[in-house]
C-alpha cells in the first residue's frame, strides 16, 4: 500500500546525517530537532502555534483535554473512521455521538450533524478522511450558531487546502478552535515511528496544550495542570524535518497517481473513482483540494469482497478502510443509535476498497493494477 523503502532512498542521506547528530548530542526528548520542527510546520501551515506530541491519537486527547470538557458532554463525529477519534472521547468519559457521512466523498454530513445537535452538546470532530476536507463552511456555521468547539482530525489531509466561499484559503487542521495530525509512516507527512502535532492559533489554549502534553508542568516538578506524557522525540523530529519541505512534492506525486487512477477507470458502471467535494474555489483542478492519503474505489456490482481476494492473489497490495462501522463495534455500541440513521454508512462498508496509493508509484504499475481490477469486476 505505501513504498516508505522507495520513499527513504532519496533522502536516506540527510536523514542518516540527522540522526546521527542526534545520537551523538544524546538530546532525544524535547532537543533543538523538536522545537525547530514545530516552528518550520507553524510556518508551513501558517498556523500560530504548533504543539507536538507522540502520536495522533494523543493529539486528539490532548486537544479535548485543553478545551475543558467534562464528563457527559457529548461529541459529534462520523461513523465512518477509524476508531481513535471515537475512543479519546469514552476514554475522557465524554458522549460520543455518531452521525453518518456524504455518500461520494466519505466526510461527515452536514445536515446529520445539525439533526444530532442537543443541548448536551459541546463539540464537533470532523475528519477529513482519506485526504481531502470536510465541508468547513458550513460545519463551521454550524460551530458558531451553537456556540460548538470544533477539532479538526487532520490525521490523513495534511497538507489540504481548503478555499472558502469567500475565496479565503487555510491549510487543513487550522481553521478550528484545534487541529490534529498523525505522523505514523504510511501518513503523507510520516515519521519512522509513532508521531503526532496540535495546532491552534489561540494563545491561551496553546498554553494549556503545551503543558497537558509534559505532565501538566510548566516549570519542572511544578504540575499546573492534569496532563499527560506525550512528546514527539528527536529522531522523529529529525525525519520530519528532511521530510517536511517535500510534503507539497509528496502530494502531488499522490494527485498524479490519482488522475491516472481515476482516467484508468473512466466508463467502467461497476467501478466509481474518488469525487472531489466543491472546495477548490478559483482552482481548474478539482484534484487540487484532495492529497490523496488513500485512493478509495467503490465497487457497487457485490464483488468487492472476491475482489480484494483476487488482488491478494495477483500480489496487488489493497485495503478496506472501514469494514465495520463504529456504530456497529462492540466497544462503541449504543441504544440510542438506529441502523436507518446510517444508511451511507452501511453501503459503503460493502463497496469502498482502497488501492495502493504512495508517492512512487508509476506508470507501469499502475497499469498492472487497473487492468486487473477491471478485467475481474466486469467478467
Amino acid at each position: 500500500m505505501v513504498d516508505l523503502k522507495g520513499q527513504y532512498l532519496p533522502i536516506k542521506e540527510k536523514i542518516n546525517s540527522s540522526i546521527a547528530t542526534i545520537l551523538e548530542t544524546s538530546a532525544f526528548i524535547n532537543g533543538p530537532e523538536v522545537k525547530a520542527f514545530q516552528k518550520e510546520l507553524e510556518n508551513y501551515l501558517g498556523v500560530k502555534h504548533v504543539i507536538p506530541c507522540a502520536n495522533g491519537t494523543d493529539a486528539l486527547q490532548i486537544a479535548m483535554m485543553g478545551l475543558g470538557l467534562q464528563p457527559g458532554d457529548e461529541v459529534i463525529t462520523a461513523d465512518f473512521t477509524f476508531a481513535a477519534t471515537v475512543e479519546v472521547i469514552a476514554l475522557l468519559q465524554l458522549t460520543p455521538v455518531l452521525v453518518d457521512v456524504d455518500p461520494d466523498t466519505f466526510n461527515i454530513d452536514v445536515a446529520a450533524i445539525e439533526r444530532a445537535i442537543t443541548p448536551r452538546t459541546k463539540a464537533i470532530v470532523p475528519v477529513h478522511l482519506f485526504g481531502q476536507c470536510a465541508d468547513m463552511n458550513a460545519i463551521l456555521d454550524l460551530a458558531k450558531k451553537h456556540e460548538l468547539y470544533m477539532i479538526e482530525d487532520n490525521a490523513q489531509a495534511i497538507g489540504a487546502d481548503y478555499t472558502f466561499k469567500n475565496g479565503k484559503k487555510q491549510k487543513a487542521g487550522t481553521m478550528g478552535h484545534v487541529g490534529t495530525t498523525s505522523f505514523f509512516p504510511s501518513k503523507n507527512l510520516g515519521c519512522y515511528g509513532d508521531g503526532g502535532a496540535i495546532f491552534t492559533n489561540d494563545d491561551d489554549l496553546a498554553h494549556t496544550l503545551r503543558g497537558i502534553v509534559n505532565h501538566g508542568m510548566y516549570e519542572r516538578y511544578h504540575h499546573d495542570v492534569v496532563g499527560v506524557n506525550s512528546r514527539l522525540d528527536s529522531i522523529q523530529a529529525a525525519v520530519l524535518r528532511v521530510k517536511l519541505p517535500k510534503l507539497d512534492g509528496y502530494c502531488d506525486a499522490r494527485r498524479e497517481a490519482a488522475r491516472n487512477y481515476s482516467k484508468a477507470f473512466e466508463g467502467q458502471k461497476s467501478i466509481m473513482s474518488p469525487k472531489m467535494a466543491n472546495h477548490c474555489n478559483g482552482s481548474t483542478d478539482p484534484y487540487d483540494c484532495h492529497v490523496f492519503h488513500q485512493y478509495t474505489l467503490k465497487i457497487t456490482n457485490g464483488k468487492r469482497d472476491v475482489l480484494v481476494q483476487h488482488l491478494s492473489e495477483k500480489k496487488i497490495p489493497c485495503g478496506v478502510y472501514y469494514p465495520i462501522p463504529l456504530h456497529l463495534q462492540k466497544a462503541y455500541k449504543d441504544k440510542r443509535y438506529k441502523e436507518e440513521d446510517f444508511q451511507v454508512t452501511n453501503q459503503l462498508i460493502k463497496e469502498v476498497i482502497s488501492l495502493p496509493m504512495h508517492t512512487e508509484l508509476d506508470d507501469e504499475q499502475i497499469d498492472y493494477i487497473t487492468t486487473t481490477v477491471i478485467d475481474f469486476v466486469n467478467d
